[in-house]
């Protein structure tokens, strides 16, 4: 590995990559927003930069691709700016955690429009709400979009004298990088986790081992990341009914297609099409492919109309998701350059070391693993599963950034910087003492000031509000995202006035997509 490493140039270790933010909007009390999405925005079917998530008021605020973090994140901190100029006296909610809930139905889905695809939004969402409850899906996340660059592909290719197709190579190395950081999520779960305490109207009326911190807030004493638990983006029926295997590329595609197209018999009580409404796209265990919760996804930006999982298969894989970070709570931007660098150093890391088959046994660690970091993550004494045999998070996160070390001074090197070797010291420091994570913090904080969850989440949304508020758009800032907004409402017009079957055949459509590429 070193002397590979030392034969990288500055022109391999550039990387794309992108942001996308979830949040929720909430009133000047702290409750979710019954307000439309802004029409300031424009269409959230359409507008490049900012959208909605589940819910009608759960903002998502997107990056295009960048080739520095800086500039990305920059970007992000400018459609932060924006979303303040149109919000009025509503905040941005600064945790992934929610703000206090009420009822289900006190919590509005996303609506896109009469389209075909604006309903097809809608209806995924319900369905949604059906399966898991809508409270659930209030929950917020980072997700970070990455990948290689061309140079670094064919380079990569010639070391390894593949003699593969490029598409064919690039989607089995990325395939390589998933299944290492599937091994190894938990230690970015313990280092950046922020959600180690929820609301108690969040587990309303829902069996749980969390404990009451407060009159207002339950937590666990070493969690790390309720969100990434059981009580958050997980899915039992998935856990238990699906096996999508990253070993390769025709595995992953057939597998998610079986599931989309396999019904599922507790998802059948719920129903399709109810008294003139769909509940749900379908009864299998996924309604699509967004559905499936994992740490990482493999990406592809599909041509217009164009099945996504046909046009992963034929033409590979483009980039990953990364799907398991926390919205961190003192950030204003949910995340900083710290932990995207380190997350470029682990990402490389992960690319290029050896990256073992997934069988069952290294699958059920995985998920071991995970959940008991999310729970137990600051526990001195939490032992992992590696092979078959106990390890300590400790003493297993402390030889992982090891390895890490090298891909970090070349980084450096390459880029003229210390910034990734820094980055990777105040993770030794984390793992050295567990106080100094973003989950111990927040505890601290909550102890300290005698404040429920809410009550600390609030008072950071309130910071950032003053933050972005005080450094308002220019004119020629606001101008383009004006010009953007517009642009987007026409563009849903247009798509609303070419729709040519009406959405039971459109949904039928949809499905029979998937039929093709089911596993059998």
């Amino acid at each position: 590995m070193t002397d590979l490493l030392n034969r990288m140039t500055p022109a391999e270790l550039v990387f794309n990559r992108g942001i996308e933010r979830e949040a929720l909007r909430v009133t000047p009390t702290g409750a979710l927003a019954q307000t439309p999405h802004p029409d300031k925005f424009g269409s959230k079917l359409t507008h490049p930069k900012v959208t909605t998530d589940f819910s009608e008021a759960q903002l998502e605020l997107i990056t295009p691709v960048h080739q520095s973090a800086r500039s990305a994140l920059d970007d992000l901190e400018q459609v932060h700016r924006y979303i303040y100029s149109g919000l009025g006296e509503e905040i941005l909610w600064s945790a992934s955690m929610p703000c206090v809930l009420q009822s289900n139905d006190a919590i509005p889905l996303a609506f896109y429009g009469s389209s075909n695809l604006g309903r097809l939004k809608t209806t995924y969402r319900n369905g949604l709400g059906y399966r898991y409850g809508r409270g659930m899906q209030t929950i917020c996340a980072v997700h970070y979009n990455f990948s290689l660059t061309d140079d670094f592909w064919q380079w990569l290719k010639r070391e390894e004298a593949s003699t593969e197709s490029d598409p064919d190579f690039i989607t089995r190395r990325y395939f390589d990088l998933m299944r290492n950081f599937r091994r190894l999520s938990w230690l970015l779960t313990y280092l950046f986790g922020a959600s180690p305490a929820v609301c108690n109207s969040f587990v309303r009326d829902r069996d749980h081992s969390l404990k009451p911190f407060d009159e207002g807030t339950v937590y666990l004493p070493h969690a790390t990341s309720l969100r990434s638990g059981n009580l958050g983006y997980q899915s039992d029926a998935q856990a238990e009914n699906m096996q999508i295997c990253f070993n390769s590329l025709e595995n992953y595609v057939g597998t998610l297609a079986a599931a989309i197209c396999n019904s599922y018999p507790p998802y059948e009580n719920i129903g399709t099409l109810v008294e003139g409404e769909y509940r749900q796209i379908n009864t299998s265990i996924l309604q699509s492919e967004a559905e499936f919760y994992s740490s990482i996804r493999a990406k592809r930006v599909p041509g217009k109309g164009e099945n996504f999982l046909s046009c992963l298969l034929n033409e590979g894989v483009q980039y990953v998701e990364v799907r398991l970070l926390d919205v961190n709570p003192y950030l204003p931007l949910g995340i900083d350059e710290e932990e995207i660098d380190f997350l470029d150093a682990f990402l490389l890391y992960c690319l290029l070391s050896d990256s073992p088959v997934h069988d069952d046994v290294l699958c059920g660690e995985v998920r071991e693993n995970a959940l008991n970091t999310v729970h137990h993550g600051r526990s001195p004494d939490l032992l992992l599963r590696e092979n078959g045999q106990d390890r300590l998070l400790n003493e297993w996160g402390v030889a992982v950034l090891n390895e890490i070390k090298p891909f970090a001074s070349k980084l450096d090197s390459a880029l003229e910087t210390s910034r990734y070797t820094d980055t990777l010291n105040r993770q030794q420091a984390r793992l050295a003492d567990p106080l100094l994570t973003p989950s111990a913090s927040i505890l601290s904080d909550m102890t300290a000031k005698q404040i429920p969850f809410f009550r600390f989440a609030m008072n950071k949304a309130l910071e950032h509000r003053e933050y972005f508020l005080s450094q308002p758009l220019n004119a020629d800032e606001a101008a383009m995202f004006d010009d953007i907004a517009s642009r987007s409402v026409a563009d849903q017009q247009t798509i609303e006035s070419s729709d040519e079957t009406g959405f039971d055949d459109y949904l039928a459509s949809v499905i029979a997509g998937y039929r093709p590429l089911a596993a059998k």
